[in-house]
């Protein structure tokens, strides 16, 4: 697996986002640590990811569309270039009466980034072999779990000492060399190309156009069965992540006894679960076909919540919870890693950038309706109950693509002649 590293377009890409990610966890845990030290207002902390949230609504489906038409290895130079220089007015932040600048940084970032994720899925098939696209995608969930491990404290450190200066520099800094290092890649993204299959009418120009070729990419999610299983499970699970993000502060709190610092301890084990997981799935990718490792992952990630939420009812102490949390990052970079790899086979190059854009589209969406069902459901249920709930569900959905799933990923033209386009 680490042999693709050597491949000079692969690692480009590679450390442009390892590098771009660390930035980005610093700024998620330095900058609402800044706008609540300055305001000393939870809903104003709250504010600004709601500012963030917004555009994965608004923007994110349509966002594929144009990363479809435009070369992914522009794209995401120039999008990384953008990052970098939104960022800048943070810098003018002196007080609280500069906090709507931390909103509009914040909406305009994240209205950005929705151009990034579905065109480096789209690019990554055109720098490897379809043979290494599961190592390819393992290594990008080890680059994740690095920036994980490494982003937070350096952010929070950052936040600390240089305030909010010094992390929007730093993660400008990260954008500009991502940029820097992906515009050194020198193969082409080929597949960047305006699709006149998704729009037969060619006259049609504008708006008009740009709503029929999203509907041809929303036709390819229906028209595939494998494609349109796996957009429909993350839905399903994305809405059990909604839960979790709210009630799982709640668990630490009232069942752990806990605070920040073991809520710390916890995630940062997931992480280091993650590194493990991306040598384990770069190992087994060879043995498994890609349904059965989407199957047993999600299997063995819900059975390792089921751990982390009932362990207390019969042990003390939040050292097995770490353990069971590092298990859980393992099959967790397994279930990641077999959906990428599972869309990008499986629809054909001109299409990827559509399906990741309503794929992440629809998956923002559940984790919203998940956060605001966890404050009804937290007050109906007890919090434990809840979660097992959310962790019953990746196993079902686990045990769903078991039995569904073909064993095998379809090629490319395989997809294309399924789903009617070319």
């Amino acid at each position: 697996m680490l042999a693709l590293l050597r491949r000079r377009n692969f690692a480009l890409l590679w450390f442009g986002g390892l590098i771009s990610l660390m930035g980005d966890y610093a700024l998620f845990v330095g900058l609402p640590i800044y706008v609540y030290q300055l305001t000393g207002s939870t809903l104003a902390t709250s504010g600004m990811f709601v500012a963030g949230l917004l555009p994965h609504l608004l923007v994110g489906s349509i966002a594929g569309v144009f990363v479809d038409r435009w070369d992914r290895k522009r794209t995401l130079v120039i999008a990384n270039v953008a990052l970098g220089l939104l960022l800048l007015p943070l810098l003018l932040v002196r007080s609280e009466g500069g906090l709507w600048v931390v909103y509009l940084v914040a909406l305009l970032q994240s209205a950005v980034g929705q151009f990034v994720r579905p065109a480096e899925n789209a690019l990554l098939p055109t720098l490897v072999e379809e043979e290494h696209l599961l190592p390819a995608n393992a290594l990008n969930s080890l680059n994740n779990n690095i920036a994980r491990l490494v982003g937070p404290p350096l952010g929070g450190a950052i936040a600390a000492t240089l305030g909010l200066t010094g992390i929007a520099l730093i993660d400008a800094a990260s954008f500009f060399l991502a940029a820097l290092l992906i515009a050194l890649i020198s193969k082409p993204a080929s597949a960047a190309k305006e699709d006149h299959q998704a729009a037969p009418d060619v006259a049609v120009k504008g708006w008009v156009r740009v709503w029929r070729e999203w509907l041809a990419g929303l036709r390819v999610i229906k028209g595939r069965r494998d494609v349109s299983f796996v957009t429909a499970l993350l839905a399903v699970t994305a809405l059990g992540e909604g839960v979790f993000s709210v009630l799982f502060l709640v668990f630490v709190s009232d069942v752990l006894h806990g605070g920040a610092r073991e809520l710390g301890r916890l995630m940062g084990a997931q992480a280091v679960g993650g590194l493990i997981g991306g040598t384990v799935v770069g190992w087994v990718g060879d043995k498994l076909s890609l349904s059965r490792l989407l199957g047993f992952s999600s299997i063995a990630f819900g059975l390792g919540d089921l751990a982390v939420f009932n362990y207390p009812a019969y042990f003390s102490g939040i050292w097995l919870g770490v353990l069971f949390m590092a298990f859980v990052g393992v099959p967790g970079v397994g279930f990641s890693t077999s959906i990428n790899t599972l869309l990008q086979s499986g629809v054909e190059d001109g299409y990827r950038g559509r399906v990741f854009a309503a794929v992440d589209t629809t998956q923002a969406l559940m984790q919203l309706i998940g956060t605001l069902l966890a404050g009804t459901l937290g007050g109906l249920l007890s919090v434990v109950t809840v979660l097992n709930v959310q962790g019953a569900g990746y196993i079902v959905a686990g045990l769903l693509a078991l039995s569904l799933l073909p064993g095998e990923a379809p090629q490319p033209s395989q997809a294309a002649e399924a789903t009617g386009v070319h």
